[in-house]
C-alpha cells in the first residue's frame, strides 16, 4: 500500500555514520541482558499510530506484538528475548526518513516490519539498506519499490536487497480490481479518482489501464488532496458523468468521506478502491452509504484461514486497537519470517557483529507456512504469495465475494 521520495544526503551520511555503531562488537555489553540472562533483541515497527490511516497502523503494530508474545513464550530462539519498538510515521514520508535512522543507531534492532505506505518507504530503504538492515512491510503495494522505476516496462531492477513485503504488488491489485469490475459486475463506463499520493495514483493508473484494455471506457478523472473533506464538487461531476462506477485510488480517510457526498449527491453507483480501503473504519464512517461499496484486498479473508483463528482470538482477547483484518496477519508472518531468520544468525544469546547482514541473508531464503498463507520471497524481495480478494459492503459488513490469482498485465 500506500508518497513522495525525498531522500537527503545528510541524512543518508548520518545514517553511515550510525551505522559504524550499530555494527560494533557485542560480546562485552552485558546491558543487552534481560532477566534470566538472555539478550534483548528489538524488532522495529514504524506505522502511523495517529492520524491518517492508524486504524491499519495499529493491526500492524499489534500483529508484530502477538508473533513477538508466541515467539517469547515458546522460546523459539533460545537465549533470546525479543521485544517491539513501535514508531509512529503519521503516514509522513519525512518522518518515516527520521524513526529509520533511529532504528539503525538502535544496536539492538535486528529487523523491522513495515511502513503502512508506498510512499513513506520510498524515504526508508535507502537508510535500512545503508545499514544492512532487514525491513519487512506487510502493506506496501507499489511496484517499483521492489523493481525500479521502469518495472512498467519490462526492466525491472531491485534497488534494495533489505526490502521485502508479504503483500503483492499493484501490478497485480490494479488489473485484478478491473477484471472484475468489466467482466463480473458488468461496468462499463468508470469515473477514476485518486489522491496523488504513490499508492493511490499508482493504483488508479493499472486499474485505467486494465479497465479500457478490456474494453470499458473512462467517463473522467480527477484528484483531490489528502485530508480533504469537501467532495460535494467533485461528486456533482461525477454525477453528471454518466459513470455506473468511482473507482478510487488512495486511502479510507477520504473514501469513506466521498461515497456518503456521492450518494447525498444522487449517483448511486458503488465506489470501488484498492486495499487502502479495506477498513471496518470505512463503513463505520460512511454508514448506509458504503453499502455496495467494493475494495481489493491482498490475499485471502483472513478469518477464513485455519492457522490465523488463534491469531485473531488473541488479538480480541488482548482488546487491541486498530483493525487486524487488513494487514494483521501479515504483520504476523512478516514477523515470524525476522524471527527464524534471527534464529538462525544468533545461537546462544550470542550477537555476532554482521548479524544484521546475515540476517537479511536469512530473510530471503524464508520458506514457511503462514496464518495468511505462504510465506516467501523471489528475487526482488516480493512475496511468491499473489492471492487476491475482492471485498464488497453487505448489511453493514465487508463480505469476500471473489478470490483468486492475478497476473501482471
Amino acid at each position: 500500500m500506500r508518497n513522495r521520495s525525498l531522500l537527503i544526503l545528510t541524512s543518508v551520511l548520518t545514517t553511515g555514520a550510525l551505522t559504524l555503531t550499530a555494527c560494533g562488537s557485542r560480546d562485552d555489553d552485558k546491558k543487552d541482558k534481560a532477566d534470566g540472562g538472555e539478550v534483548t533483541v528489538v524488532i522495529g515497527v514504524d506505522a502511523p499510530l495517529t492520524g491518517q490511516n492508524s486504524a491499519t497502523g495499529l493491526g500492524i503494530q499489534y500483529g508484530v506484538q502477538i508473533a513477538v508474545d508466541d515467539a517469547n513464550e515458546k522460546k523459539l530462539v533460545p537465549g533470546v528475548k525479543f521485544k517491539v519498538e513501535a514508531k509512529d510515521d503519521k503516514a509522513l514520508p519525512p518522518t518515516g526518513q527520521q524513526n529509520a535512522t533511529a532504528f539503525v543507531g538502535d544496536k539492538k534492532v535486528l529487523g523491522v516490519i513495515g511502513p503502512l505506505n508506498s510512499g513513506v518507504a520510498q524515504t526508508m530503504q535507502q537508510v535500512f539498506a545503508t545499514a544492512n538492515l532487514a525491513q519487512i512491510s506487510p502493506s506496501n503495494t507499489a511496484p517499483e519499490l521492489t523493481q525500479g522505476k521502469n518495472w512498467a516496462a519490462g526492466n525491472k531492477k531491485r534497488g534494495f536487497k533489505t526490502y521485502f513485503r508479504t503483500a503483492t504488488t499493484d501490478a497485480l491489485q490494479g488489473g485484478f480490481a478491473a477484471d472484475y469490475a468489466y467482466n463480473k459486475l458488468k461496468k462499463k463506463k468508470v469515473f477514476v479518482v485518486d489522491d496523488k499520493q504513490t499508492y493511490g495514483a499508482g493504483l488508479s493508473k493499472l486499474f485505467k489501464q486494465g479497465f479500457t484494455k478490456l474494453g470499458g471506457s473512462i467517463a473522467g478523472e480527477d484528484h483531490v488532496n489528502v485530508g480533504e473533506k469537501d467532495f460535494s464538487a467533485l461528486a456533482t461531476q461525477v454525477k453528471n458523468s454518466g459513470a455506473d462506477l468511482l473507482y478510487y485510488g488512495g486511502q479510507y480517510d477520504e473514501s469513506q468521506i466521498l461515497t456518503k457526498q456521492l450518494k447525498e449527491k444522487g449517483a448511486k453507483i458503488p465506489l470501488f478502491g484498492g486495499d487502502g480501503m479495506f477498513t471496518p473504519t470505512y463503513i463505520e464512517t460512511a454508514g448506509a452509504s458504503a453499502e455496495g461499496d467494493l475494495v481489493t484486498s491482498v490475499g485471502a479473508p483472513l478469518d477464513q484461514q485455519p492457522a490465523a483463528k488463534d491469531f485473531i482470538a488473541k488479538y480480541k482477547a488482548k482488546k487491541y486497537p486498530g483493525d487486524y483484518g487488513t494487514y494483521g496477519g501479515y504483520s504476523y508472518d512478516a514477523a515470524t519470517a525476522l524471527i527464524q531468520a534471527i534464529g538462525k544468525v544468533v545461537k546462544d544469546g550470542k550477537i555476532p557483529d554482521d548479524a544484521r547482514a546475515k540476517i537479511v541473508d536469512e530473510v530471503q531464503k524464508s520458506r514457511f507456512e503462514g496464518i495468511s498463507g505462504p510465506v516467501a520471497f523471489d528475487e526482488y524481495g516480493d512475496t511468491t504469495n499473489k492471492q487476491l480478494t475482492v471485498y464488497q459492503v453487505k448489511k453493514g459488513k465487508w463480505e469476500a465475494v471473489e478470490s483468486g490469482t492475478a497476473k501482471e498485465s
